[in-house]
C-alpha cells in the first residue's frame, strides 16, 4: 500500500494514481465538467474557432482553459462548390523518450466531397493501459463551400455530486406511481388520474397503459369505451424525450403512442381518466 494524498518528505504522487482517483469517482469515459463556460465553441470566423474556459476530464486525466481566455483553432479553408468535416478533438500524449504527457486541443482536417463527406478518423487509445495518443472527440465542424455551417458538440458534460444527489432524489420521486380515484356530479362521472411508469421498446412508438380488465375494475363490468374520455401527457421530458400523440383504446384496451420511436427505457404517464355513466 501506498498512500497518494500524503507528504512523504519526496515528490511521489503519479498522474496514473491520480487519473485512477478520478476515474473511481467520476467513471472512465471523457467528459467536460459544469465550470465556467464548459468548453464553449464560438465561431470567430471561416478560419477560427475559440473555445472558451472550462474543465475537461478525458478517461481520468483532467485539464482546463483559464477562466475569462480561450484556446483559438485554426480552420483550413473550404473550397467551393465542395464540403468538408472537420474534426476538433482533446489530444493526450506521451512523449516515448522523456515520458513528457500533454492535453491539448487539435484540429483533424477531413476530406473534401461534393455531397455527404465522412468525419475524419480520430486515435481512441487507453491512457492508462499505457497508449501515447488517446483522442478525446469535442466537436464536428462542418464546413460547405468557403463556409462554416454548423459546429456540433460532442462530448457530455457531466454534473457535479451535488446535482447528482439531487437528482437522484428527485428520481426517486420519479420512480413512484401515484394514483388517485373519484366521483363527482353525484356520482355522474368517475375519474381516475395518476402517474405512471411503463417501460418502452426501441423503434415499437406505444406502450399499452391499461389493459381490459384493469378498466372494468375501475368503471365496472359494463364498462365500455364510447363513455370514457383519457387524457395522457410526457411526465418527465428529461428522462424521455418523447413527445405523445394522443391516447388510442385499442380492443378495449389503452396505448400511449409517442415520436421519436427510437427510444427505450423507462417513461412517466401522467393521465386522467373520466368515464360518464348513463
Amino acid at each position: 500500500m501506498e498512500i497518494i494524498t500524503g507528504y512523504t518528505g519526496k515528490p511521489h504522487v503519479t498522474s496514473e494514481q491520480d487519473r485512477d482517483v478520478n476515474i473511481g469517482v467520476v467513471g472512465e469515459g471523457s467528459y467536460v465538467l459544469k465550470t465556467g463556460m464548459q468548453l464553449a465553441a464560438e465561431v470567430s470566423s471561416n478560419n477560427e474557432i475559440k473555445i472558451r474556459d472550462g474543465v475537461l476530464m478525458h478517461q481520468g486525466c483532467t485539464a482546463s482553459i483559464k477562466k475569462n481566455t480561450y484556446d483559438s483553432l485554426i480552420i483550413t479553408n473550404g473550397s467551393q462548390g465542395m464540403k468538408r468535416v472537420d474534426l476538433i478533438v482533446a489530444r493526450y500524449e506521451k512523449n516515448q523518450d522523456n515520458r513528457i504527457e500533454s492535453l491539448d486541443l487539435k484540429v483533424i482536417q477531413g476530406t473534401p466531397a461534393e455531397s455527404n463527406p465522412a468525419a475524419p478518423q480520430y486515435t481512441k487509445g487507453d491512457i492508462q493501459a499505457g497508449d501515447y495518443v488517446a483522442d478525446m472527440p469535442m466537436y464536428q465542424v462542418i464546413i460547405d463551400g468557403l463556409n462554416i455551417t454548423e459546429v456540433k458538440k460532442m462530448f457530455k458534460v457531466i454534473g457535479s455530486n451535488k446535482d447528482l444527489t439531487e437528482k437522484l432524489g428527485f428520481q426517486m420521486l420519479l420512480n413512484t406511481d401515484v394514483q388517485q380515484i373519484y366521483t363527482m356530479y353525484g356520482g355522474r362521472v368517475k375519474v381516475v388520474s395518476g402517474t405512471m411508469i411503463v417501460n418502452i421498446a426501441m423503434n415499437i412508438g406505444y406502450a399499452k397503459l391499461f389493459s381490459v380488465e384493469q378498466l372494468k375494475n375501475w368503471f365496472g363490468t359494463g364498462y365500455t369505451t364510447t363513455r370514457l374520455s383519457v387524457k395522457t401527457y410526457n411526465g418527465d421530458s428529461v428522462a424521455q424525450e418523447v413527445h405523445f400523440y394522443a391516447p388510442e383504446i385499442w380492443n378495449g384496451e389503452i396505448f400511449q403512442y409517442f415520436y421519436p420511436a427510437n427510444r427505450e427505457g423507462p417513461m412517466r404517464v401522467n393521465y386522467r381518466l373520466e368515464y360518464m355513466y348513463g
